[in-house]
């Protein structure tokens, strides 16, 4: 049988603790404009990509991660460029 825990009891913090907020404080802090939040972070590229599960031969997989970082782009110019030389209808075909 569960039973209820006792509540955990709460540390009480003098707010004259609190540490002072400096410029830097306020440059790392969210911004907003109109009442709407500024999105923050690299902007949106104009072409994204679709986020997908795929299996692959354990093998393809090594061969490519043994490349180093960077290996999923690499894997995506390989894929690309066998597209360039094949045409779409012969992609289900081997």
């Amino acid at each position: 049988m569960t039973a209820n825990k006792p509540a955990t009891p709460t540390s009480w913090i003098d707010p004259d603790d609190a540490r002072e907020l400096t410029d830097a404080f306020f440059e790392r802090a969210d911004k907003f404009a109109s009442g709407k939040l500024v999105k923050r972070g690299r902007p949106k590229s104009a072409v994204t990509k679709v986020a997908l599960t795929v299996r692959y031969d354990a093998d393809v997989v090594a061969a490519f991660k043994g490349t180093g970082a960077g290996w999923q782009t690499r894997m995506n110019f390989a894929l690309r460029e066998w597209l360039e030389t094949h045409s779409a209808a012969s992609a289900g075909r081997s």
